[in-house]
């Protein structure tokens, strides 16, 4: 099993940056693409990004092209979401995610944290 663990959510004003982390236990996660989804209240899971396992293949959402970027670390293990120019719109639970293809969808992914709540102020 692998467990992961999301961090550096919290309170930030819109225009802000924010860089989450998500650390993985359990397993390395160099073998496995890895994958970033948000959930607003009321709302279902939705895509935003996701990197191939060597890192060379991403997929954006339309909504953090150009805002964002998605990174990891084989070596430490982990999986980061640079945040930028965020939008009150942002506000959501987000989540990390490993599977076996950098996939959109979230049947595609084998491993789920349990999420790190940014708010967004306007």
């Amino acid at each position: 099993q692998m467990q992961l663990v999301e961090s550096g959510g919290g309170l930030v004003q819109a225009g802000g940056s924010r860089n989450l982390s998500c650390a993985a236990s359990g397993r390395s996660i160099t073998p496995y693409a890895m994958g970033w989804f948000r959930q607003a209240p009321g709302k279902g899971r939705e895509f935003v990004s996701a990197l191939s396992r060597g890192g060379g293949t991403t997929n954006y959402a339309d909504s953090a092209k150009g805002r964002w970027t998605i990174s990891r670390d084989n070596d430490k293990n982990r999986l980061y979401l640079q945040m930028n120019s965020l939008k009150p719109e942002d506000t959501a639970v987000y989540y990390c995610a490993a599977g076996g293809v950098p996939a959109s969808t979230p049947r595609y992914y084998n491993f789920w944290g349990r999420g790190t709540q940014l708010t967004v102020s306007s």
